[in-house]
């Protein structure tokens, strides 16, 4: 995949199992940055396009929950592409879940992963020195 290698730009805490929250980031093109805690529709922008679109089978998303922008921590999910959920010109995934990269090889993976599967090992293939790694 391509796209985000590091940490998040900002932190919010942590949830109530210790994991770390994350606000949803969303980067709208035009901007010269990103805005944070909040969707594409409550900053009243809704139908602006986002640099990063859902637009592709295989584009990477940060999970949280539905109606809280503060909740994303570790999870994200991969988007295996359906015109009736990702139509052209009414994505209802862009602005309302940040995207964060897209899968640019191996695509006939995705088809065999199922919920509750868990990644024993990733490899950052560039970017490498972008990553930031906490410090204790």
């Amino acid at each position: 995949a391509i796209g985000y290698v590091g940490k998040p730009s900002k932190s919010i805490g942590a949830g109530p199992n210790g994991e770390r929250l994350i606000p949803t980031e969303i980067f709208v093109k035009g901007d010269t940055g990103p805005f944070y805690e909040s969707t594409i529709e409550d900053e009243g922008r809704g139908g602006e396009s986002t640099v990063l679109p859902f637009s592709s089978y295989g584009a990477m998303g940060w999970a949280r929950d539905e109606y809280d922008p503060n909740s994303g921590s570790s999870q994200f999910f991969w988007l295996l592409f359906d015109s009736d959920l990702t139509p052209a010109g009414k994505n209802v995934l862009d602005g309302r879940y940040p995207c964060f990269g897209y899968v640019v090889e191996g695509n006939d993976f995705l088809q065999d992963i199922k919920e509750g599967d868990t990644i024993v090992s990733a490899k950052v293939t560039e970017g490498l020195e972008y990553l930031v790694r906490p410090s204790n």
